[in-house]
C-alpha cells in the first residue's frame, strides 16, 4: 500500500535520511522503531511532504505521490497523527473533527459516527473545548480527527506518549478493528515495546537516520532490541 524507496532527506549539512526503504502492506500495521533523534518523525513528516525529500520514491497504492503537495498526498489516502496531538485547543471536539473534512476523500458534509463508536468519549464532550480534555481525550479526538479523512494509510507518531494505560488499551483495540475491519495499513512510531508487540504485524529499526533491521514482529530478537532499542 505505501512503498518508500531510496529516501534521502537533509537538514542544513545534516543528513537525516539515509537511503531509507520500507513497504507498509495493505492491510498490515508496521511498526517504526528506534531511539529518539534517529530520523523516525523526519521520515513521517517527509512522507506526507511537510520535509522535502531530495532524492528517493514515495508510492501511494502503486501511484507517486513524491512530487504531490501535502494536501494532494492527504487527498489521495494518507492521515497523519502527529506526535503531541496537535488539536486546536478552542475549538470545541465536534469543530476539531469537521475541519479534517476539507480534506476528505470523495467529499462528505458529516463526521463518520464510526469515529464515535471508536471513541464513544468524543460524543460526550461533542461541545466541550479541546483544551479542556485530558491527554488520553486529546489524543482520541487526533486519531478520530485522522479517521474522518477516511484513510487508506494512518500514520502514527508516538501514539502512546503520556497517555494512561486503559486508553492504550483503547488505541490498540482500535488500531486492529481498523486493519481487520477496513483493511487500513497502519505505520506506527512507537518507543513502547510492549504495546509495539501487541499491535504490530511487522517492523523496521532506524539507527542514524537508516533502517538497520526489519521483518515480521516475531522476529524482533532480543539482540536487536539490546543494541537499538534499550536507553
Amino acid at each position: 500500500m505505501l512503498s518508500v524507496q531510496g529516501i534521502n532527506q537533509y537538514f542544513g549539512a545534516s543528513h537525516t535520511l539515509r537511503d531509507v526503504e520500507l513497504s507498509v502492506g495493505g492491510g498490515r500495521i508496521f511498526c517504526l522503531m528506534g531511539r529518539n533523534g534517529v530520523g523516525k518523525t523526519t521520515l513521517l513528516n517527509t512522507l506526507l511532504g511537510l520535509l522535502p525529500a531530495q532524492s528517493g520514491e514515495i508510492s501511494l497504492a502503486g501511484e507517486r505521490i513524491d512530487g504531490l503537495k501535502t494536501e494532494d498526498r492527504v487527498g489521495r489516502g494518507i492521515a497523519y497523527v502527529p506526535q503531541g496531538r496537535m488539536i486546536f485547543p478552542d475549538l470545541t471536539v465536534m469543530e476539531n473533527l469537521r475541519v479534517a473534512l476539507a480534506g476528505r476523500r470523495g467529499g462528505g458534509t458529516g463526521v463518520p459516527e464510526q469515529v464515535f463508536e471508536f471513541f464513544p468519549v468524543l460524543a460526550e464532550m461533542a461541545n466541550r473545548r479541546g483544551g479542556d480534555l485530558s491527554g488520553g481525550q486529546q489524543q482520541q479526538l487526533a486519531i478520530g480527527r485522522a479517521l474522518v479523512l477516511e484513510p487508506r494509510v494512518l500514520l502514527l507518531d508516538e501514539p502512546c506518549e503520556g497517555i494512561q494505560p486503559n486508553i492504550v488499551q483503547l488505541i490498540g483495540e482500535v488500531i486492529q478493528r481498523l486493519r481487520s475491519e477496513q483493511n487500513l495499513s497502519v505505520l506506527l512510531v512507537e518507543q513502547k515495546l510492549p504495546f509495539a508487540r501487541a499491535v504490530a504485524d511487522d517492523f523496521a529499526i532506524m539507527d542514524r537516520g537508516q533502517i538497520v533491521a526489519d521483518g515480521a514482529m516475531d522476529q524482533l530478537s532480543e539482540e536487536l532490541v539490546a543494541e537499538y532499542l534499550t536507553v
